[in-house]
């Protein structure tokens, strides 16, 4: 089979459109419309369904994506390994990273990063969700978990320490909890039961003030860290925060400081055939030395 032809499929495929697909290999519609009747007539088959809403593959065409998926992810992770071979550090590197880990924390030390490597294109992705470094939908993350692939090469890099806090207004106003009994008089923020959280228990603080969520209307539920971050600095109520976002808010305030959730480590992640990337390691080195200058 002509990878040519291949390839157009295998953006069709992608993008269930002749026109989109076109668009995207810089073709016009009725060559990408060609080329795919030419490869199915080569095949002797239908690969798609036409229809006016758009393509839909065939029983056929689903086994020839599959089969183009493997080949187009083989190709980027050669093309990943070609290029460690190189030995240089100018490039593109892409990291994915929790919201708000990269937006507190990560963001406002970068400026030091590019100072010293303005040769490396820095893509950061702030998602929740765990991209597959394996499948290079990002060369790197930095996680809140341990992965378990054996693919996947994990450098802890700290643990990240919480308490409980307020804002100094919010004590003025309401005063500060004595005891853990005394938050069911207070607002408590915190994450909705169910939710997805970047980092594990994240219903500790109701948890430990035995707190229902569905009968107290105390309760304020966000599910962002940075938004919960943003709450409690203006006054809204009572929250378990980073220390590091604690700290660099002069007017927050830690509470009942012998409580403290579970810390939760952080580590720097990329795939094990990737392990003599220099961009890799240069930015490894850096998230190290950072860490070192927060207290966590």
């Amino acid at each position: 089979m002509d990878w040519d032809k291949l390839r157009i499929f295998h953006t069709v495929a992608r993008a269930s459109s002749f026109t989109e697909a076109g668009e995207m290999l810089n073709l016009s519609q009725s060559a990408v419309s060609r080329q795919i009747s030419t490869l199915e007539e080569s095949l002797g088959m239908e690969l798609f369904h036409r229809h006016a809403r758009g393509l839909i593959l065939t029983e056929q065409g689903e086994i020839l994506r599959s089969a183009t998926n493997e080949i187009a992810n083989k190709l980027q992770t050669i093309q990943g390994k070609l290029a460690d071979t190189r030995q240089s550090s100018e490039g593109p590197l892409i990291v994915t990273v929790s919201d708000f880990l990269g937006t507190t924390w990560l963001a406002p030390r970068l400026s030091g990063f590019r100072d010293i490597h303005p040769e490396i294109q820095l893509t950061l992705l702030f998602d929740e969700r765990v991209l597959n470094i394996s499948m290079r939908e990002a060369d790197a993350a930095i996680r809140l978990h341990e992965p378990r692939q054996g693919d996947l090469v994990a450098r802890k890099l700290t643990s990240i320490n919480f308490h409980i806090c307020a804002s100094k207004a919010y004590i003025a106003k309401y005063g500060a909890p004595k005891s853990v009994d005394d938050l069911k008089n207070h607002c408590l923020i915190a994450y909705p039961p169910g939710s997805y959280s970047p980092i594990q228990e994240p219903g500790w603080l109701l948890n430990l003030a035995g707190i229902d969520t569905e009968s107290n209307n105390n309760v304020l539920l966000m599910n962002s860290m940075y938004a919960i971050h943003k709450a409690v600095q203006t006054d809204v109520g009572i929250a378990v925060l980073p220390n590091y976002m604690i700290n660099i808010r002069d007017n927050l305030e830690i509470l009942l400081a012998d409580y403290q959730r579970p810390p939760v480590d952080m580590y720097f992640v990329y795939a094990e055939e990737r392990r003599n990337s220099k961009r890799i390691q240069i930015f490894r080195d850096f998230l190290l030395k950072s860490v070192n200058t927060t207290p966590f």
